[in-house]
């Protein structure tokens, strides 16, 4: 799958030497440099919030059609299907970019379900609208972002992973003032974070809702339930999101035969490998790999 060092290469064209972080990466975009997304997005292994500062832009969102205009805050989270449909020509935005395994290790972790999941259960799409008095607060973080990240700051890291966290707490609490949401208690939310926190970890190795319930000490039915009632996915969308994006990322990016692709991915043999891999895609791997 693709990593943000891949991302800023392909779209903004930055030399790799000059990238000096691949978990927190943050710039200013526009219609055009939107619309070079299209060719990575749908295998981008990290969460993106997009604050749209000027002009509109359209999306089509798991078949929804959104427009993002002034205020509005878009986050993606790795798994879904987005295509960039068209923007005006005034449209300017902030992107930044957290690495999906840093974000999954953060402690902050837990607001994520509020700032990125919830907004998909309540309104069935992943916008915010930010209200004005705020805005300017979460253009300023994102902007120290831009600032630091090409800085030779003695502690780049450490600075940008705080700045990534204020971010995420500013978020929280612009959500949590603007929104009347429902909250989950606290174990329903323990549990769906340790299922986030062991996917990364163990989806290659194992395919089945099984193994995560039982290292959760709960069934598949109550994993399966907490999963959807917080996002609406089921397990399995998570894993073979999860199993897709990485066979992405071999097929594009090596020319290893399929059959070791298949076995590397814990696939039974190439030939369940090719249907799974055509019941996502709508091609099989191979007619994908001719394509890149």
């Amino acid at each position: 799958m693709y990593r943000l060092k891949d991302f800023f290469i392909s779209v903004y064209g930055v030399r790799s030497e000059d990238i000096p972080s691949e978990e927190i990466l943050c710039a200013e975009s526009n219609t055009e440099l939107t619309l070079l997304t299209n060719k990575m997005q749908d295998s981008l292994a990290a969460y993106t919030f997009t604050f749209v500062e000027q002009g509109w832009l359209t999306l089509i969102f798991n078949g929804r059609e959104l427009t993002l205009k002034p205020g509005d805050l878009y986050v993606y989270s790795p798994g879904f299907q987005i295509t960039i449909v068209s923007g005006s020509s005034d449209y300017k935005s902030l992107c930044l970019l957290a690495d999906e395994n840093m974000t999954l290790e953060m402690p902050i972790y837990r607001d994520i379900i509020r700032t990125t999941y919830l907004p998909l259960v309540e309104w069935g799409e992943p916008v915010v609208h930010v209200p004005e008095n705020y805005r300017s607060r979460l253009s300023k973080r994102m902007r120290e972002i831009i600032e630091y990240q090409f800085s030779t700051h003695g502690f780049l890291l450490e600075t940008l992973r705080t700045l990534y966290t204020l971010f995420l707490l500013d978020l929280t609490d612009i959500q949590e003032r603007a929104v009347s949401c429902h909250k989950y208690s606290d174990r329903t939310a323990e549990l769906f974070t340790g299922f986030l926190h062991l996917l990364p970890r163990h989806y290659i190795e194992h395919h089945d809702i099984a193994f995560y319930a039982s290292k959760l000490f709960v069934t598949t039915t109550h994993l399966s339930r907490i999963v959807r009632q917080i996002t609406g996915r089921t397990v399995m969308d998570y894993i073979n999101q999860m199993l897709f994006m990485e066979a992405s990322w071999l097929l594009q990016s090596t020319d290893l035969p399929l059959d070791i692709i298949a076995d590397k991915l814990h696939f039974a043999d190439q030939s369940s490998f090719g249907r799974f891999f055509k019941r996502i895609k709508g091609i099989g791997p191979k007619q994908y790999r001719m394509k890149k």
